[in-house]
């Protein structure tokens, strides 16, 4: 779970309320676009990796590959969160779009697995709740914050029990840790959208903003990405069916 950087604030000063909200339209702005961009570099290179042979082949003739493509992605994510703050805007931002193209590489699997319609129509299944979430975790008033505790709590319930399932094979444990997942990731959506609506407003300069930004794209990515995967599982339409 991400954590709100201690080292963003911003001075007061008589123009503050204005700046503040131009300030912070502008951070959100580049989330969102960042975000958008991510999940593009993400479809674009896992299509591609299905589609040709090459690349296929590489990274599934070998099991060491998959482990070293998610390793490095886990690295970056890790990496990213604790040393943002010594990173150069541009740094983080480039980071963000290696890790998108690696979560690329390893989504490749699913244009395999699934049709292509029924991707399709999980994507904008998604879509669709993540907006609206995102739009309740801007606009309402109550504090998410302790639902934020409870999330990450629930977070690791549900990898824990994904691991043991990895050597049980129960499918109907499969199918409640999709559940509940699909539940969780929608929660943290409005949690996070929330979260960086304040961080945005409290970014002191240019550099902040851009860290501030590419964070926040990074934790609205995650969520994007996990609720989509577990609702694949349910809307998913097998190639082999």
């Amino acid at each position: 779970m991400l954590q709100k950087p201690s080292s963003y604030s911003v001075a007061g000063t008589a123009a503050a309320p204005a700046v503040l909200q131009d300030t912070q339209a502008r951070v959100l702005n580049q989330v969102y676009t960042w975000m958008s961009l991510g999940l593009a570099l993400t479809g674009a290179v896992g299509y591609y990796a299905s589609a040709t042979e090459a690349v296929r082949s590489f990274i599934f003739s070998n099991g060491l590959v998959m482990i070293v493509l998610v390793v490095a992605q886990l690295g970056i994510v890790f990496g990213l969160s604790a040393a943002v703050s010594r990173l150069s805007g541009a740094a983080a931002t480039g980071l963000f779009f290696l890790y998108s193209a690696l979560t690329g590489l390893t989504f490749s699997a699913i244009f395999m697995i699934y049709t292509t319609a029924s991707i399709a129509s999980t994507f904008f299944v998604t879509a669709g709740t993540f907006m609206v979430m995102a739009m309740f975790g801007h606009t309402t008033k109550r504090d998410l914050t302790k639902f934020g505790s409870i999330a990450f709590m629930g977070l690791i319930g549900i990898i824990i029990a994904a691991v043991v399932n990895m050597f049980m094979q129960n499918s109907l444990l499969d199918l409640l840790i999709s559940a509940v997942g699909v539940l969780l990731f929608t929660g943290l959506t409005a949690y996070d959208a929330q979260r960086i609506k304040e961080m945005a407003a409290k970014v002191t300069n240019g550099e902040s903003e851009a860290k501030v930004a590419v964070m926040g794209a990074l934790a609205l990515y995650l969520d994007f990405i996990n609720l989509f995967l577990m609702l694949l599982r349910f809307l998913g339409v097998s190639r082999n069916d």
